[in-house]
């Protein structure tokens, strides 16, 4: 389970599980890493939701 950050600066890819962990970084500074590491902590279980909804096997 995984997601992907798009933005103007650049992108990203977090795995979900087992725990949050940055996969791959594209021209996103550390800062933004960080602050996207704290919406994902956030809206966690939002997100897992989202991912079984999307991809119910």
């Amino acid at each position: 389970m995984h997601l992907h950050v798009n933005c103007a600066d650049g992108e990203a890819k977090f795995w979900l599980e087992p725990h949050i962990e940055l996969a791959n970084n594209y021209r996103l500074s550390r800062g933004q890493l960080k602050e996207v590491e704290q919406i994902i902590e956030d809206h966690y279980d939002d997100l897992k939701r989202a991912w079984h909804e999307h991809f119910p096997s």
